[in-house]
């Protein structure tokens, strides 16, 4: 595990935003290779993906070889400003190049599909795919995704599944089980502000009653986080 502290949620921001273009362009250097992305949603989140389209002027990425899932998405209408999914492409489409066929979102309210069948759904899509980044915010009762602790999402099995009762609003979402984050090759915390700074510090301690104490990449861990939210670092 590594602990990167920065001073602040613009800094860290900007330092997600760059470590991230420089991992993809390092992880492109097989011209064939595409590089499978999980994306988080969340104010900080979408700081950073802000940053991450301001800096296109920057080519070494290859954005048409980047396939880009979510981890988690609130299950309501696809016109809702409450989707991931629609703020972070308004985001990164402005300027980058995506692939359409690349960008999986997960399904929204109002499809053919209930909640259990969206899940259903977008765990066909999946697939047996495994990450090679796999973003991830945190709540300050230490949730990742959409998993919860003392929830039964918490101990969900399988790929993709349907909550229900969320702790927080929207009740209804989809998100992925730990099983499956677990197995992305590399997983990134990006935490910000003083109201996570007790769940973070247990996390990174390592406390499995927290789900984001129970995420870990299958190479690496790491935890980005701003200095209100780990002030001892």
């Amino acid at each position: 595990m590594t602990v990167v502290s920065c001073t602040d949620a613009d800094d860290l921001a900007a330092t997600v935003a760059h470590q991230l273009r420089r991992s993809l362009s390092q992880l492109q250097g097989d011209q064939d290779r595409v590089v499978q992305v999980c994306l988080t949603g969340g104010r900080i989140a979408n700081r950073m993906y802000q940053q991450l389209a301001d800096g296109q002027g920057d080519n070494t990425v290859d954005w048409k070889r980047v396939e880009f899932w979510w981890g988690d998405e609130r299950f309501v209408a696809t016109e809702s400003p409450d989707r991931n999914a629609g703020q972070t492409l308004a985001l990164l489409a402005a300027t980058i190049p995506l692939d359409p066929a690349k960008v999986h979102p997960m399904p929204a309210e109002g499809g053919l599909a209930d909640l259990n069948q969206a899940a259903v759904q977008y765990a066909t899509e999946l697939g047996d795919t495994r990450f090679d980044i796999c973003l991830l915010g945190m709540g300050p009762d230490g949730h990742v995704a959409s998993v919860f602790p003392d929830h039964p999402s918490s101990a969900a099995s399988g790929s993709v599944i349907g909550v229900t009762d969320s702790p927080k609003p929207p009740p209804e979402r989809l998100s992925l089980t730990l099983s499956v984050i677990n197995k992305s090759a590399e997983v990134w915390l990006i935490v910000a502000g003083d109201e996570k700074a007790p769940a973070a510090a247990r996390a990174i301690a390592g406390d499995r009653d927290l789900p984001a104490g129970r995420v870990k990449g299958r190479l690496r861990t790491v935890w980005f986080v701003d200095q209100a939210a780990v002030p001892s670092r």
